[in-house]
C-alpha cells in the first residue's frame, strides 16, 4: 500500500493530482477554502493505514487551510472598503458615464452628474438624473468643471 498515488506525505501546495481530482470537481481554476478542506477530507479518507497523517503534517495543512480562509475574508473586506461610503460619496457632483443593457440586449450609453449615493440590498448606488447606477457599471468618472 505504500505504493498508492494516494499518499499522506503529499503536504499542500503538492497535493496528489487524484486527490486533487477527487475532491475539487469545479470549473474555476481558482482553490478557494471549500476546495481546500475537500482535498484535505480527501486525504485523511484515504491516507495509507501503515503510515498514518503525522501530528506536524496535519496542523500545518490546517494552518495553511485557516491562511486560506483569512485571505478570502480579506478580499471580501478589501471590496467593501473600495465600495464604502466615505470614497463613494466623493463621486457626487462628478460626471459619470455607464452603458447598460436592456431585457432584448440592446446597449445603450448614458452620462450625468452624480446627485447623491444610496444603499439598497447592500449594494451602493449612484443616483444620476432620476436612475440608479450600481458603482461598479461605471465606465468613467470626471470633474465636469475640468472637461470645458
Amino acid at each position: 500500500m505504500a505504493d498508492s498515488p494516494i499518499s499522506t506525505k503529499n503536504v499542500w501546495p503538492n497535493y496528489s493530482a487524484a486527490n486533487v481530482s477527487k475532491a475539487a470537481k469545479t470549473n474555476n481554476n481558482d482553490l478557494g477554502k471549500d476546495q481546500f478542506l475537500k482535498i484535505l477530507i480527501t486525504q485523511l479518507k484515504n491516507q495509507d493505514p501503515m503510515q498514518p497523517l503525522e501530528d506536524k503534517e496535519f496542523i500545518s495543512q490546517m494552518a495553511q487551510f485557516t491562511s486560506v480562509e483569512q485571505l478570502t475574508n480579506m478580499a471580501t473586506e478589501m471590496k467593501a472598503l473600495r465600495e464604502s461610503l466615505g470614497m463613494a460619496s466623493g463621486l457626487i457632483g462628478k460626471s459619470v458615464s455607464w452603458t447598460s443593457t436592456d431585457e432584448v440586449g440592446n446597449t445603450y450609453d448614458y452620462e450625468g452628474i452624480v446627485e447623491a449615493i444610496s444603499f439598497k440590498d447592500g449594494k451602493q448606488y449612484a443616483n444620476v438624473d432620476g436612475m440608479q447606477v450600481t458603482l461598479d457599471q461605471l465606465t468613467r468618472i470626471w470633474d465636469p468643471e475640468l472637461s470645458s
